[in-house]
């Protein structure tokens, strides 16, 4: 079956990388007029082959040098090739509209040679854009107001999530990330899910990494829960992974904060990897409903589980798309897919954050990698 799968997913990126080689050629072939179409469908044709290695690399015999490798020019490929076929398929549309309306100019060679020169200089403008705002992170603020609840307005909590350790370049934010962390100076520090990015295996460095996490200041402590990139066969590597670096992992748990605070934290329900998942009830999880109930939720589809004994909800998973125009389907696909909202006042107050890392390509375009401020008002 997986072979199956790994074939049909083969042939269905090459029959798109096949659509977009033809029309890059035919634009070119204006420009050099003895350019051979299959010595740019060979170049596509390897970065299919590379791009899918890439995927496949933990489950190859290569060295850990050569994994690495193929793993930046996957996940970067896949981003440029993303916007190359966007941009190519906006240009295939103006060009029938404009033949549809018969400009004379549409039929002519040079039409689809200034094409595809448009789609080359949108899709390094945007994809360098893309590389270059993945690195970036912004400082996201919320006040949010309890009624009638014990005072924590002197309590600071900063969240973040979808670090996806193991992913490109993500080891590498590490210590930066930990460093805007403590420039805020909290109190309480939430993960909420998608530490790594499905395997321990990814990680370059884990005690490197181990060694910055530790490094988080915070009055009463970091806690996380698991998403569902947290799981698979190195599920056990990476609960003491997190033991290590000082997280406090709240699985369907909860803890008190300074006897004035409830933070919990869910199992998620989609863990990749087949780790069997049975979130208990939440009337085990709340506690004393006299004191706020804060709830680290990963996946934000989990909203309505929630009913107002819970005070907030905070949430990654969605990276807002990550990259346009996904984040235009993450919109569409999910209640609240980013930001502050909530339903009505029976219903609790849900924070999801863009998360600070990123998913596959090292990119974001339309989204920004973010940290959470989170400031309590009574």
């Amino acid at each position: 079956m997986v072979i199956v799968a790994v074939l049909i997913a083969f042939l269905a990126i090459g029959s798109v990388n096949f659509y977009v080689a033809k029309k890059v050629h035919k634009g070119l072939s204006y420009f050099f007029v003895n350019l051979k179409f299959w010595v740019v469908c060979s170049c596509f044709f390897v970065s299919t082959v590379i791009f899918v290695l890439g995927f496949l690399r933990n489950s190859l015999p290569f060295p850990t040098a050569v994994k690495d490798i193929l793993a930046i020019l996957s996940y970067c490929w896949m981003g440029i090739f993303l916007y190359l076929l966007l941009y190519t398929i906006i240009s295939d549309i103006i060009i029938l509209l404009c033949r549809l309306f018969k400009f004379s100019f549409s039929k002519k060679p040079i039409t689809r040679a200034v094409a595809v020169l448009a789609v080359f200089v949108l899709t390094v403008i945007t994809s360098g854009y893309g590389f270059y705002n993945a690195r970036q992170i912004d400082r996201i603020e919320y006040d949010i107001k309890l009624e009638s609840k014990t005072d924590i307005s002197d309590i600071k909590m900063v969240m973040i999530s979808d670090i996806h350790l193991g992913t490109v370049g993500c080891e590498g934010r590490l210590e930066s990330i930990v460093k805007e962390i403590n420039s805020q100076k909290p109190d309480v520090v939430c993960i909420a899910g998608d530490l790594f990015d499905s395997s321990m295996d990814l990680l370059s460095d884990p005690e490197k990494a181990i060694e910055n996490l530790k490094k988080i200041e915070s009055t009463y402590g970091v806690y996380a829960c698991f998403g569902n990139h947290d799981a698979g066969d190195t599920f056990g590597q990476m609960s003491d992974f997190l033991e290590k670096a000082n997280i406090n992992i709240l699985n369907d748990q909860y803890t008190v904060i300074d006897e004035r605070l409830i933070l919990a934290g869910r199992l998620d329900k989609s863990a990749i990897g087949g780790r069997d998942i049975k979130r208990k009830a939440l009337s085990k999880i709340e506690g004393d409903n006299d004191l706020p109930v804060v709830v680290m939720d990963h996946n934000p589809a989990n909203y309505s589980d929630y009913s107002s004994d819970v005070d907030l909800i905070l949430s990654g998973h969605t990276h807002k798309g990550q990259i346009f125009p996904v984040n235009l389907v993450t919109d569409i696909l999910y209640e609240v897919d980013y930001g502050y909202y909530r339903k009505d006042s029976k219903s609790p107050q849900i924070i999801v954050t863009s998360g600070i890392g990123y998913w596959g390509m090292p990119m974001r375009v339309g989204s920004d990698s973010e940290l959470v401020v989170i400031n309590f008002k009574n």
